[in-house]
């Protein structure tokens, strides 16, 4: 690929409890084994738990950074052995849970040079449909959108594809379904959406995958570290390895899109 083909992709979800910031970690997990360069930045901000899964205590963090504490720079975790970046985010600061545009712009600015050295930029985003989590899904280049076989978590899922495409007309989402039985029932929760979406919307959301449930992924969570750390051959991280997969051959794909613009995007342009 072309030099500064980073990928930026916003993971969300309408509901909360549906294994997003799991399934983010992880795929950084995954792709990192696989030899990419990865930032995992928690734009939860507010209310942070990266750190909390992955048994982190970081010095610096996104708010110091936008405060202008200390460079963005100094606040990269380097989480190990994984051999991937964290940006954390702080938590119980109320203020950041709205972001205003001239936080966003100072965000971008001070994001971007930064960006250029990795491969892909996953940005767990906070659940629901506020301000901020339409901001970074908005500056993706890509959205995925988690959700579960619970007719909340379809609903919501939904709720949120309408108000990012009302708002910012945006088309493109990848669908993972998570905490399913099968992949049966992954492809008919995913129909679902995909039904809705057409009918109301006039969009098509991609059927990204499924992650099966597993117990090891509650015995990863208690025991802070990432799944494909604790359990890499358990059913939910080899379902998370195929998908890592087929994100990379997305980004293939995406190279020519990718090439040569802003890893992130102004919403002013």
């Amino acid at each position: 690929m072309a030099a500064n083909c980073t990928l930026s992709v916003a993971v969300l979800s309408g509901k909360g409890g549906v294994g997003k910031t799991n399934i983010s970690l992880n795929l950084a997990c995954a792709l990192r084994q696989a030899g990419f360069n990865i930032l995992l930045v928690d734009c939860d901000l507010g209310l942070a738990n990266l750190d909390v899964l992955l048994g982190i205590t970081p010095q610096g963090n996104l708010q110091d950074a936008l405060l202008g504490k200390i460079p963005l720079r100094e606040a990269l975790y380097p989480v190990e052995p994984d051999g991937f970046d964290v940006l954390p985010a702080a938590s119980g600061v109320p203020e950041l849970s709205e972001m205003k545009t001239e936080t966003r712009d100072v965000l971008l600015s001070r994001l971007e040079p930064l960006l250029g050295h990795y491969d892909y930029v996953f940005m767990d985003t906070g659940a629901g449909i506020s301000g901020t989590v339409q901001t970074f899904a908005a500056m993706a280049a890509a959205r995925i959108v988690v959700i579960t076989p619970e007719p909340t978590s379809l609903t919501d899922g939904y709720a949120l594809v309408k108000v990012l495409h009302g708002r910012y007309n945006l088309r493109d989402f990848l669908v993972l379904v998570n905490q399913t039985a099968s992949a049966r029932e992954a492809r008919s929760v995913y129909d679902k959406l995909a039904g809705a979406c057409r009918h109301f919307l006039h969009l098509e959301p991609v059927f990204l995958g499924h992650v099966r449930q597993d117990k090891k992924v509650t015995e990863a969570v208690c025991r802070q570290e990432p799944l494909l750390r604790y359990a890499p051959g358990c059913p939910a991280a080899r379902d998370i390895q195929a998908l890592a997969a087929d994100l990379q051959r997305a980004r293939l794909g995406m190279a020519d899109m990718l090439s040569g613009r802003k890893i992130l995007r102004n919403l002013q342009d």
